[in-house]
């Protein structure tokens, strides 16, 4: 490289060095250039250095200054060939996984009956492939947020995270997400209507506090030209140019102004749209899509709104009005099935139905499906192939129960078919597979935390779907729905139900997919209902057909066996009471003591119930009842109508009606070999004494017999033993709850109902039609039995005719909404910015009908905005005041309207209102109110009262004063004094105007309305209600009655239209009024406030300008007029707004609540309070995390933590009191008080909340003392005797706990607790051991 001279004669030359690119800078010394060591002065330095000498200095700038060296950090030997790894060169952020490309090559998929073949049959079909954005098919997996998000842990890829944002909810528009980025002022066009208006250009952009000085800007004034072709620009003349052009500010005006005017000034905008609509169409110019500013130019020009295109308005209303849920279409579709699929994803061994088949047929397609149908119809068919494409297709489907048991059933179902997983609150298995069986609960889990499972989920399945009529747990099955992404398809499997095509529109709306609704109302085995009534059954339903004469057999041969009967008797009595032994039973529930032996016989599955039952076997056995089970049974045997399932709407009461079959045996000794094996090894994985627990002890013996029990108090490895031998046919007789129906498929050849009245919760009431439909199902076997029989057990009575039938050819229950508002609902949306709570209110179904008018009230919103009254108010007076004059009149209508009710029909108000009073009356046209007098008072004859109004400075009406009188003889009367005796005489009597002595008659004798004139002012004289009086005066005046009414007297009306005239002489409209509390006794505070404030709106109005203007009567119709759109429009505003949500006081209402327990801040950010928050699934949020961050739980033990967190998860209401040690009930109480003020506050901002029910509806504390001991290793035998609470409600509430813990664990974490995630842990692991937590034999098999 060449010698560079540089100053000094200091010579260098420069060079790269490395793959980097570096400078090198090597210097070049010469031998003519001066030494400067030598020019450096001597010095003397310290003793504890060396000296320097002109040789080291040297040496040491050289190495410092002047040698260029590498640095031994980045380029040592262990880093060889990394060279490149520089600073500068990672700044540039190189992706370390080659970039997306923006369109990708993809396959068309046709249906197979559409597929072309070029040559022989034999010949493939080959796709034809398209050219696809790859923003399009990443959207319906897209992020929440405006940007992608990069996938999350493996730990996380089926839970997802709190830390994840969730997906974007189909059917969300994509500019809901920047109104919600974007500030109002920024989106809105604001700030274009200010600066045309005149106002200053914003410089501060929205939400920030300082902008940017742009200095003193001025208006420029600017036009628009518009030409027919270019080359004519020369040749216009300025008047046509005129012609051609629209002002800028009156085009943005009328787009953006709230209130479009149509004013005379508009010719121009009109002249305009017919000029450009007449424009040559060679020009090039790309036409924009029809805009709100289009529509307002063709209203002007007279033409129709709403153009597209070219459509016509029912065009385009139709294409508007699409139908999102689509029934009927499916005509041929069964018929030519094969050809239209020829190629299944699963092959069946029997032959489809005819719905199953138009399921199928939409799902290949890739349709969304509504199936309804009977119980045992088959629409399990239609979830197995939605499995099946999900293999085909390699995605994945999502299998979804309201019930766990149903989950488990299921798993154990499709195991030899698909791959599946199982996903619940306590088991995980194999979240891997492609077909997942899950809760509903976790799916909502999974989608507001955001895994990214959801991105490969084709298919989601809800079984059940009528359970969103669940008051609980319904708003499960709305939020899900709602929250599914756009890529996710939907099959929906219900029972038959009334509304299935209401709601299947509702969820085509939200999710902006059309849902093909199917089904069949036809049941694979038909029933027959029958009441069973001394030993005989009386049919009395067939073919969904009632019997009435089946009912009337059954009616006389009560009749007839009552007539024979001679007093109460016994029986009669024990009827009487059996009849009510629901009622009895749940009475006594909670006060039987925990510790007792034969007395706790009646619950189902205590400790003590199973033991020392025999005193209560033999109490039954001998009871009247017990015949009516032997009768029942003995006839099912005999009629080959076994097995049967008894529903009993009890616990208690399956339990003790199995005391009655002691001395039955159902089984073949083959079938008792077969149950002893099927017990031994499902009870074989117990450990120790749990094999003999009461409990399982007994029902080995009722299975032994062929009977069995099943209710939600046993153990749930008892309960699916009962299930499996049922589905085997090996038990004959099962007593069971309704839950049985629900959960379990398991059909039967009859069913029994024990009766047809049941205790929901609340009270006891009549079985629904769907609820007894639901069970009824269960009777018929398909392949089995040609006809399935239902028995209405009757006792000591017949069920009424009416009630009957509503019961057994009823109108099954409409899906009706539960949607309700949640804290972590509320939470989990507001994490997310773009995604408003508002949004799901809009969504839910209880706001379908309201959101399904929303284009209706859009379109006319527009057409009141442009139909609003064009006329101006031109003033006489100077700057208008009517406005003003028509709102006081409407505030004060509203005051008196509120007080007119309460004071007009008081016995003081009546008192005053007597002849003479002076009174304010409403005028007929309402436009003004009238000073007035009362003539004559209420009577037997007359029940109105007459007055006299004074209609001034209105212009004066023609009167015939002849014509006014009924008889011109009338008026001769023979005159002379009323004397009134003086006791009986009061203080009105001295205002009767008697200067002539003329006795009247008390007819009236002139025509109501009489009009008139005097003193110069118009009056009438009409008959009101008690109504019309607005105030009452406290002048009175002097009136003559029979001058008035009588004779029509013109003197009498001058002297009575002048006393009013005078109490007018002080320049008010009006006299004074009665004092509301010291003479009308008003009590009320709000009253007396509204009656001031009306009063004194009336005299504002008499000082009024336009009190007494001529053009009065023409301005208040139109300031009426105005106002009257103007409430048209805000009203529809107001329909349209998220305010007017059912809900949304109850989300202000928790909104406020978040802020002041600190969940959220102002600015309504989620805090951290409020993710710990959003972990609480299992509990109350709000009780969970005030324990949490009041540290309630860092004084106790691992097992005392566990026991007082039992009271979240326990549901059991009536329960005997339990034994706690002093630091448990210590932190008992802490809690229940924390509890009490959570509700109190939120009873402070308006929800309907009461403190002490809200504590003890979400903190149970019945199992605290239980749990406590099963913590400490306690055998389960031996706490089962602490308390009354079933078996199986114990376990299941110490597997919610197993949960619950994992969610203490998580919120710990959040919290940064490492002594309480510890602590977590070791309550976790101290519950789980033995029975509790044993295997489902439906996952693990037998």
């Amino acid at each position: 490289m060449d010698r560079i001279q540089a100053a000094n004669e200091l010579a260098f030359r420069v060079g790269f060095s490395g793959y980097s690119g570096h400078l090198r800078l090597e210097p070049i010394y010469t031998v003519e250039g001066t030494d400067p060591v030598k020019s450096l002065p001597d010095f003397i330095l310290p003793p504890a250095f060396p000296r320097e000498t002109p040789e080291s200095i040297k040496d040491h700038i050289e190495e410092k200054y002047l040698s260029p060296r590498l640095d031994p950090d980045v380029f040592s030997a262990e880093k060889a060939g990394r060279q490149w790894d520089f600073d500068w060169f990672q700044k540039v952020k190189v992706p370390l996984e080659p970039s997306v490309p923006r369109s990708v090559v993809a396959p068309v998929w046709e249906l197979p009956f559409r597929r072309q073949k070029n040559g022989s049959a034999q010949e493939n079909w080959e796709p034809d492939s398209v050219e696809v954005e790859v923003s399009e098919l990443t959207a319906g997996a897209q992020n929440s947020g405006p940007l992608p998000r990069v996938a999350g842990p493996a730990k996380d890829f089926v839970r997802g995270s709190i830390n994840n944002r969730p997906f974007r909810p189909g059917g969300l528009e994509e500019s809901q997400s920047i109104e919600r980025i974007l500030p109002d002022g920024a989106s809105d066009g604001e700030w274009v209507r200010e600066v045309l208006n005149g106002d200053p250009a914003q410089s501060i952009p929205p939400t920030l506090k300082e902008g940017l000085d742009l200095g003193e800007l001025k208006a420029y004034p600017s036009s628009w030209n518009v030409y027919k072709e270019a080359k004519s620009l020369g040749d216009l003349s300025d008047e046509k140019l005129n012609k051609l052009s629209v002002q800028f500010d009156d085009l943005f005006k009328k787009a953006w102004e709230e209130d479009v005017t149509l004013g005379e000034n508009d010719s121009e905008s009109v002249m305009l749209e017919t000029e450009v609509n007449n424009c040559d169409e060679a020009s090039n110019v790309h036409k924009p899509e029809s805009s709100i500013l289009d529509e307002l130019l063709f209203v002007e020009s007279g033409e129709p709104t709403a153009r597209q295109g070219g459509k016509s308005d029912n065009e385009g209303q139709q294409q508007q009005e699409k139908a999102w849920a689509i029934i009927g279409d499916s005509e041929g579709i069964a018929d030519r099935f094969d050809e239209l699929v020829p190629d299944l994803a699963l092959e069946f061994p029997f032959e489809l139905d005819k719905f199953q088949k138009e399921a199928i047929y939409y799902l290949e397609k890739g349709d969304s499906v509504f199936v309804a149908a009977h119980t045992s119809a088959g629409k399990t068919v239609v979830a197995e192939y939605a499995f099946a494409l999900a293999s085909k297709h390699c995605t994945r489907a999502v299998y979804t129960a309201p019930i766990k048991t149903i989950s488990n059933q299921k798993y154990r179902d499709f195991c030899g078919k698909f791959d599946v997983g199982l996903l619940t609150g306590d088991i995980s298995l194999r979240p891997e597979a492609s077909c997942l069986i899950m809760t509903t609960e976790i799916l909502r889990s999974m989608l507001y935390r955001g895994a990214d499972i959801i991105r490969d989920i084709e298919w989601v399945i809800f079984d059940e779907v009528h359970y969103v009529n669940d008051v609980e747990r319904g708003v499960v099955w709305e939020e899900v729905i709602i929250m599914l992404p756009r890529h996710i398809n939907v099959v929906l499997l219900s029972a038959t139900v009334p509304n299935t095509f209401e709601f299947a529109d509702w969820i085509g709306r939200t999710k902006q997919k059309q849902i093909h609704v199917t089904g069949t109302t036809k049941r694979p085995v038909p029933l027959e209902h029958c009441l069973f009534y001394s030993g005989n059954f009386h049919k009395v339903c067939e073919n969904e057909t009632f019997l009435p004469q089946g009912w009337k057999a059954a009616k006389d041969h009560y009749n007839k066996k009552n007539s024979n009967a001679i007093g109460g008797g016994s029986g009669s009595s024990f009827a009487s009471s059996a009849a009510h032994g629901q009622k009895r039973e749940n009475y006594n529930r909670g006060k039987q003591n925990k510790h007792s032996g034969s007395q706790n016989s009646g619950h189902t599955g205590g400790g003590g119930g199973y033991q020392n039952n025999s005193g209560g076997q033999n109490n039954w056995r001998k009871s009247p009842e017990a015949p009516t089970w032997l009768l029942l049974i003995d006839k099912l045997k005999k009629t080959s109508l076994l097995p049967v399932v008894i529903f009993c709407f009890s616990k208690n009461r399956c339990d003790r009606s199995t005391y009655v079959l002691q001395g039955i045996d159902l089984t073949t000794n083959s079938e008792k070999s077969q149950i002893r094996i099927f017990c031994d090894k499902a009870f074989s994985r117990l450990k120790g004494s749990d094999r003999y627990l009461p409990q399982i002890v007994r029902v080995q013996s009722l299975l032994s017999r062929g009977i069995g029990v099943h209710h939600a108090g046993l153990l749930p490895i008892v309960k699916e033993v009962v299930e499996m031998l049922f589905c085997h046919g090996v038990i004959k007789v099962l007593f069971s709850t309704e839950t049985f129906a629900m959960g379990v498929n398991a059909p039967a050849r009859t069913v029994v109902f024990d009766t047809l009245r049941k205790f929901d919760g609340r009270e006891f009431r009549q079985l629904l039609p769907g609820e007894y439909t639901q069970m009824a199902g269960c009777a018929g076997r398909r392949g089995l039995d040609n006809i399935g029989t239902v028995v209405v057990m009757c006792r000591d009575e017949i069920p009424e005719e009416r009630d009957l039938k509503t019961v057994l050819v009823g109108s099954a229950t409409r899906l009706e909404s539960q949607f309700r508002l949640t804290y972590i609902m509320i939470m989990h949306l507001l994490r997310v910015e773009e995604l408003k709570v508002e949004d799901m209110l809009k969504r839910s179904f209880a706001e379908f009908h309201a959101q399904k008018k929303l284009p209706e009230k859009q379109q006319q919103l527009l057409m009141l905005k442009l139909s609003q009254p064009a006329k101006s108010i031109e003033c006489i007076k100077g700057e208008p005041a009517i406005e003003e004059y028509y709102e006081m009149y409407a505030e004060s209508e509203k005051y008196s309207n509120r007080v007119l009710e309460a004071v007009m029909q008081s016995p003081v108000a009546q008192q005053f209102l007597t002849p003479g009073r002076v009174v304010v009356v409403k005028s007929e046209t309402a436009q003004d109110h009238l000073l007035g007098v009362v003539v004559k008072a209420p009577s037997a004859t007359n029940k109105q009262y007459i007055v006299l109004v004074l209609k001034p400075d209105f212009p004066s009406q023609t009167f015939s004063g002849s014509s006014n009188l009924q008889d011109k003889k009338s008026a001769d009367f023979t005159q002379g004094q009323l004397l009134v005796p003086k006791s009986k005489r009061v203080a009105e009597d001295d205002y009767y105007f008697s200067g002539t002595s003329r006795k009247g008659s008390g007819t009236i004798n002139i025509n109501l309305p009489h009009y008139g004139t005097a003193a110069g002012v118009g009056y009438e004289v009409r008959g009101i209600d008690y109504k019309e009086v607005l105030c009452i005066c406290s002048k009175k005046i002097k009136v003559d009655q029979v001058g008035l009414l009588e004779h029509g007297s013109s003197g009498a009306f001058s002297k009575t239209v002048q006393q009013l005239l005078d109490l007018k002489s002080d320049g008010s409209k009006y006299p004074p009024v009665l004092d509301p509390v010291k003479e009308l006794k008003l009590k009320d505070m709000d009253l007396v406030e509204s009656y001031y404030k009306g009063t004194k709106l009336l005299q504002k109005m008499a000082q009024n300008k336009c009190h007494g203007c001529v053009k009065f009567e023409e301005h208040i119709k139109l300031a009426r007029e105005i106002k009257m759109h103007e409430e048209k429009v805000d009203k529809l505003k107001y329909q349209m707004s998220d305010e007017a949500l059912q809900q949304m006081p109850d989300f202000q209402g928790r909104i406020d609540v978040l802020k002041e327990v600190g969940c959220i801040d102002a600015d309504l950010v989620v805090q951290i309070k409020g993710r710990v928050a959003c972990e609480m699934n299992s509990g109350e949020e709000l009780i969970c995390t005030e324990c949490l961050f009041e540290n309630q739980l860092d004084e106790l033990e691992p097992e005392e933590v566990v026991a007082l967190m039992s009271a979240f998860v326990f549901q059991q209401k009536n329960t005997s009191e339990p034994s706690l040690t002093p630091r448990l009930a210590k932190a008992t109480k802490r809690l229940y008080d924390t509890a009490i003020r959570l509700g109190e506050l939120q009873a402070y901002y308006k929800i309907q909340i009461s403190p002490p029910e809200y504590a003890q509806e979400n903190l149970k504390f019945g199992l605290v003392e239980v749990v406590y001991e099963w913590a400490k290793g306690t055998p389960f035998a031996d706490i089962c005797q602490l308390t009354d609470v079933p078996e199986g409600m114990i376990v299941r509430t110490i597997v919610r706990l197993d949960e619950t813990c994992r969610e203490f664990r998580n919120a710990a974490a959040i919290m940064g607790n490492s002594a309480l995630h510890k602590k977590m842990e070791a309550a976790s692991n101290a519950i789980k051991r033995d029975i509790v937590f044993a295997a489902s034999l439906y996952i693990t098999g037998v």
